[in-house]
């Protein structure tokens, strides 16, 4: 019950905050235009800002000796993420073009940030979201670097490298490389403590202003056509189910390998890390991206809108089968 009361919670104002935009935009409160100029200051202003104070926070020295084991879990966790998912994504769509990318990202990147996050902090605390964090930090530069290149639609006759380039280099992974050097340096405690609180409020922003959008996106389709996407049924059911278990059992391996050649112990704790990093719904930025470099928005909506449904049910079923397997974790 605790785990389903802790995902229902931010579904429940996911879901509010889509119902919103989506009113907003069929009553015409918002002009046409506006989930362009959302999504570009998701891009631009939003995102910077959170992958800035992601590095800023947890990219230290510090941490990544404390939670270097954690981390290279995390690691091998993405680098099979995408080996799953890039080949899945070839199945779901043949031609190599925006909507491919989309179901590239979707299945390689779970929304463990707004879902994950409060789950997290209800059922071990804050001590152990932090933890979380870090164990995400991985997934987090992996997101503002290639998440964001597959996303982005290509421009036609630009396949190059310098193409790629301009894809990759965008104003999040500018800014991430910027917070991990500050990080890494120690030079953030010199920045003066408005910027901080500026920053760290603008970044809180992200989420509320992605699902709004998702709303407004929406308002712009056939709502029930949206319904009745099978492949994102197969793609949902990939997201939070099959994908998760894949990576928590080649995890399993790996630390039980680790432990019967070298000696060398890793607790279970990883695994649920694991867990609500990768089993959360498909994110939003499925929507985000494509809207603000002029692409086609309409399957990530449906992706957000029919994931996060159930993952209100997913989420309890596969944690309970997990304390069940690998015990309760954390101490709690």
């Amino acid at each position: 019950m605790t785990t389903f009361l802790a995902t229902l919670t931010p579904m429940l104002t996911l879901f509010f905050c889509i119902a919103i935009g989506f009113l907003s935009a069929k009553t015409k409160i918002l002009p046409e235009s506006a989930s362009q100029t959302m999504a570009k200051m998701e891009t631009w202003i939003l995102c910077p800002a959170l992958s800035f104070m992601t590095m800023l926070r947890y990219f230290t020295v510090d941490s990544l000796l404390t939670h270097g084991t954690n981390i290279m879990m995390a690691t091998i966790s993405m680098a099979l993420a995408m080996a799953i998912a890039i080949p899945l994504a070839k199945l779901f769509v043949k031609e190599n073009n925006a909507e491919r990318g989309v179901y590239s990202y979707a299945l390689a990147f779970a929304n463990f940030g707004y879902i994950g996050d409060p789950i997290v902090l209800a059922l071990f605390g804050e001590e152990v979201l932090a933890y979380y964090k870090l164990f995400c930090l991985p997934l987090t530069i992996v997101i503002y670097t290639w998440g964001i290149s597959v996303l982005t639609p290509q421009r036609e006759g630009n396949g190059g490298r310098g193409e790629m380039f301009k894809r990759l280099l965008n104003a999040p992974t500018v800014a991430m490389l910027i917070g991990a050097v500050m990080g890494l340096s120690g030079l953030g405690v010199y920045l003066p403590e408005f910027l901080i609180s500026a920053l760290d409020s603008i970044k809180a922003c992200m989420g509320p202003v992605a699902m709004l959008l998702a709303g407004v996106t929406i308002a712009r389709f056939d709502f029930i056509g949206m319904l009745k996407k099978k492949k994102v049924y197969v793609a949902t059911l990939l997201r939070l189910a099959v994908i998760p278990t894949v990576i928590i059992a080649a995890l399993f391996g790996i630390k039980t390998l680790a432990n019967l050649l070298f000696g060398f112990s890793i607790g279970n704790d990883v695994l649920f890390l694991c867990f609500f990093a990768t089993a959360t719904p498909l994110g939003l930025n499925t929507v985000v991206f494509p809207e603000a470099y002029g692409g086609n928005p309409e399957t990530g909506a449906s992706m957000a809108m029919i994931s996060h449904t159930l993952c209100v049910v997913s989420i309890p079923i596969m944690y309970a089968l997990m304390v069940a397997v690998f015990g309760v974790p954390f101490g709690v």
